[in-house]
C-alpha cells in the first residue's frame, strides 16, 4: 500500500468546528494541541492519529524504550482517530512538535501503524454497516469511546 506521512497539529477551524461538548471524545483543547501523524493513504480523506502521552487501552501503537514510554505508556491513539477532508483542518503554518526518539520509533514502524489503523477503521465500518459484525464485547472493547462515529459522512455511514 502506498502512503505519505507527515507530523501536523490540527487547525483552530477543526476546533471550532467540532467543538468539546459536542464531541467530547476528541481530546481537543485550545492550550493543548492535537499533534497527529497525519496518513494520505490517497484515499479521499486524511488519517490523524494523535500522540498521546498516557493511553490506558490496546487500541494504540505503544511505544517502547523511549525517554517518555519509560515514564508513562505514550503511543499513538487509534481510538482518538480524526478523519480530515478540508485540509484547512490541518494547521500548515505551525509544525507540531514530538519526542524525537518517538518520532524515529513511529517512522521505523510506519508500516505496522499503517495497516493497523487501517484494520481498526476498516472493522469499525464494517461492523456498522452489516458485512462483517464483530461480537458486541469485542466492538465495545474497540470503539466504545472512538471518535470514529463523528465520521460516518467520510466513511459513507
Amino acid at each position: 500500500m502506498e502512503y505519505e506521512v507527515e507530523i501536523y497539529l490540527l487547525s483552530n477551524k477543526f476546533i471550532n468546528d467540532y467543538p468539546q461538548i459536542k464531541y467530547p471524545e476528541l481530546m481537543l483543547k485550545e492550550e493543548r494541541p492535537y499533534s497527529c501523524l497525519i496518513i494520505d493513504t490517497h484515499e479521499d480523506y486524511f488519517i490523524c492519529i494523535p500522540f498521546r502521552s498516557s493511553i490506558s487501552h490496546n487500541n494504540a501503537y505503544i511505544f517502547r524504550g523511549t525517554n517518555r514510554s519509560n515514564r508513562t505508556r505514550s503511543g499513538l491513539d487509534y481510538s482518538k482517530v480524526v478523519l480530515i477532508k478540508d485540509t484547512d483542518y490541518i494547521n500548515s503554518e505551525r509544525r507540531a512538535v514530538v519526542d524525537q526518539d518517538e518520532f524515529n520509533q513511529a517512522q521505523k514502524n510506519m508500516d505496522r501503524i499503517v495497516n493497523d489503523i487501517i484494520k481498526y477503521i476498516d472493522d469499525y465500518v464494517n461492523h456498522v454497516n452489516g458485512s462483517s459484525a464483530l461480537h458486541i464485547r469485542q466492538f465495545e472493547r474497540r470503539y466504545k469511546f472512538s471518535t470514529l462515529p463523528y465520521f460516518h459522512n467520510i466513511l459513507g455511514l
